[in-house]
């Protein structure tokens, strides 16, 4: 059997789209198909190399067996790592090409503020229906705490995610309609301190 492999468009296209040069741009495409060979990612995949650079597991792993990968020590991850892969995969057909991910990674590291507060948004709206509900935020910022919230001190209780999630639905839902549109969202986001200092967080990173 043959494997189809995926070649992006030319690099001076994605030049012209996206926040990084040339030269950038060929490091990012060397390490994407040194991960992923085919110039695809499927979730299971994503969530491979996601968990690598997530380093929570290498802290708390008392059997030092995350040289491994320790499938255990990163399993707190997984669910995040799937809404970001959701986010990622804009065509819904579950895969990323290196456009996807280079177009993604361009808005968050580089893009204006309303650039990541859009792409935030679509994060949050899991189903793509271009509302973010209770529920949704509440997956959402359910992973997040698995993901971090044990790592904290002191340790959150259980139901900090709930706590948070009602406070900042109340804030964002201006009409009090049971959603959040876009235009919501990034106004209460831009009327946070706290939310538009982490925005800032990984800009020129590379």
């Amino acid at each position: 059997m043959t494997t189809v492999c995926h070649r992006p468009e030319g690099l001076e296209q994605l030049e012209a789209q996206t926040n990084f040069t040339k030269r950038e741009l060929q490091v990012l495409y060397r390490g994407f198909k040194n991960e992923c060979p085919s110039g695809v990612v499927n979730e299971e995949t994503f969530k491979q190399i996601y968990a690598q650079f997530f380093p929570h597991g290498a802290i708390i792993c008392k059997m030092n067996c995350c040289i491994n990968r320790c499938p255990l020590c990163f399993s707190d991850a997984s669910m995040y790592a799937h809404y970001l892969f959701n986010a990622f995969d804009t065509a819904q057909n579950g895969s990323v090409k290196f456009e996807d991910f280079v177009m993604a990674l361009s808005i968050l590291l580089r893009g204006t503020v309303h650039e990541k507060l859009r792409w935030t948004f679509n994060l949050y709206d899991i189903n793509k229906d271009g509302y973010i509900n209770k529920e949704e935020m509440m997956d959402i910022v359910k992973a997040i705490y698995d993901m971090m919230g044990k790592y904290t001190y002191p340790v959150l209780k259980e139901d900090a995610p709930r706590q948070h999630v009602e406070v900042f639905f109340q804030k964002m839902d201006k009409n009090k309609d049971g959603v959040v549109t876009l235009d919501e969202f990034i106004e209460s986001c831009q009327e946070d301190d706290n939310i538009m200092r982490s925005l800032q967080l990984f800009e020129n990173v590379m």
